[in-house]
């Protein structure tokens, strides 16, 4: 449940501070299994031990997040008459409900789907847009400074829906010769067309992981995935299967950016010269000082500038995770 709960944050309205809480209240199950009948699964905790287990999260917004999610109707208060959290013999408890979780377990697995099947369509609708206006600017078909251009250009700087994607898509395409243009439109992607690009997009990590020293003068020196996963811990909160190998973790850096509040534009642009295993290096490193960080799409910006200098060290950020000190690179 938690995992789907994750695939579909963006959806459900949770950043990944709430889902944070969510693991928590979890973790004081006595089993693994998340019962479905009533009363069965309330945990009792204060918001103290809640708190500790949260790593000192503040107590007003550890109640900000738990109001979350009994607004969300992903736990249910079963209060006593004070108001105290506590269990008695015979089953009786008092504190949050996460039944409601198991009753909607099925939601929640199509919510996750449905996030994930829009998140390929916008991927795939910003390749095509970025690549049509490439294409143009060679062709010399319509200048930079034109309106739809610039509209083009500020579009995928920005997080644009799909259907304003698909309108410049649209109306960029009619200008291209049927040679430049692009074979595949991504409208209606079916199964197999999920599959192909999930082929392609493999594809293209596992090449930019042989190589990304040539294509990426900016990227730093690669540390090995194996010391990146014992080092990174968090991640493991909202993706606990270990990723075989270095496109999973790429695919894991790519739906945890924007839980951390980074933008879609800044993280494509540290792929883009970090390299995507660089990049998903780093979104783990973040992760394990979050809290301290309080923007962390101007924080990778700089770590980009940083790269670009030839002076982002990997290796050093992994150091400092292994240290209670925030000294990255």
């Amino acid at each position: 449940m938690l995992d789907a709960a994750t695939r579909g944050a963006e959806e459900l309205g949770l950043n990944h501070r709430t889902l944070a809480v969510l693991r928590a209240l979890l973790s004081f199950l006595p089993g693994r299994a998340l019962p479905r009948t009533s009363g069965a699964a309330v945990v009792y905790p204060s918001n103290r031990t809640l708190s500790h287990r949260l790593n000192g999260m503040p107590e007003s917004t550890l109640r900000r997040h738990l109001a979350t999610l009994v607004r969300l109707g992903l736990i249910a208060r079963q209060d006593s008459a004070n108001r105290k959290r506590f269990a008695r013999f015979g089953g009786l408890a008092f504190g949050f409900d996460l039944g409601p979780l198991a009753h909607r377990a099925d939601d929640l697995r199509a919510t996750a789907d449905r996030a994930e099947r829009r998140a390929q369509e916008v991927s795939a609708l910003r390749a095509r847009l970025a690549a049509t206006r490439q294409r143009l600017l060679e062709a010399g078909s319509l200048p930079a400074d034109t309106p739809l251009m610039e509209e083009a250009r500020l579009t995928l700087r920005r997080k644009a829906g799909i259907d304003k994607l698909r309108q410049l898509c649209d109306a960029l395409e009619p200008h291209l010769d049927n040679t430049a243009r692009l074979p595949c439109p991504a409208e209606e992607m079916d199964g197999r067309h999920s599959e192909n690009e999930r082929h392609i997009q493999k594809t293209v990590e596992s090449e930019s992981v042989r190589r990304p020293a040539v294509e990426n003068p900016g990227a730093a020196e690669l540390p090995p995935l194996a010391q990146v996963l014992e080092k990174c811990h968090e991640y493991r909160s909202y993706f606990p299967d270990t990723p075989p190998d270095w496109p999973g973790l790429i695919r894991v850096a790519d739906r945890l950016h924007q839980m951390m509040g980074i933008d879609r534009q800044v993280y494509e642009t540290a792929s883009a010269v970090i390299g995507p295993p660089g990049t998903a290096t780093v979104i783990l490193c973040m992760l394990e000082h979050l809290p301290r960080i309080h923007r962390p799409g101007a924080y990778l910006r700089g770590l980009v500038q940083r790269a670009k200098r030839g002076a982002l060290n990997l290796a050093g950020m992994l150091r400092s995770v292994g240290r209670s000190r925030v000294a990255f690179g």
